[in-house]
């Protein structure tokens, strides 16, 4: 089942290595891992992209696109998945790493209201890129394990009753 729902959303590589645009890349388009849909590519990449999400930087989707290309495991799963961290959910889950981050450090907290500014960047993230970034490592590494087991138990939980299925239909045949 996950199979054929990532198989549905998954890229042409045909009619992608058509653009213009493409023409640098053409060699990594005959890499299946970079856009196979297969277990053990595509949960990586999930967990790659959680763990990005969390980081308090911009440019998620770049940043985990080169990530799964330098681990050869599909690109398009792990920048879409990181797509987690977006503007209505980066107050909540940086937040929630930066009072964890600040409470493991041990540091007094200071007031804390994001938005996605130079200037916010310039005067308050100085302040608290600290708590911030050990937070939010920690919280994006929790949430990439939890992410992993879980799609990887999902995918060979539905692994094993399309085989139980088809088991059952081949001895009804019979």
């Amino acid at each position: 089942m996950p199979r054929r729902i990532f198989k549905r959303f998954a890229f042409k590589r045909h009619e992608l290595s058509q653009k213009w645009f493409m023409t640098p890349f053409r060699h990594m388009l005959n890499d299946p891992r970079l856009w196979g849909v297969r277990r053990r590519w595509v949960v990586p990449a999930f967990a790659i992209g959680l763990f990005v999400a969390y980081l308090p930087f911009l440019g998620h989707t770049v940043i985990a696109m080169f990530i799964a290309l330098a681990l050869r495991v599909n690109i398009p799963v792990a920048a879409v998945s990181s797509w987690v961290g977006n503007p209505a959910t980066w107050v909540p889950m940086y937040y929630l790493a930066y009072r964890l981050g600040s409470a493991i450090l041990g540091t007094e907290m200071q007031p804390f209201d994001f938005e996605p500014s130079f200037d916010w960047m310039r005067h308050t993230f100085v302040h608290i890129w600290q708590p911030l970034l050990l937070g939010s490592l920690l919280l994006g590494a929790a949430t990439a394990a939890l992410g992993y087991f879980a799609l990887d138990g999902l995918w060979r939980l539905s692994l094993a009753k399309y085989k139980a299925r088809k088991r059952d239909t081949r001895k009804d045949s019979v």
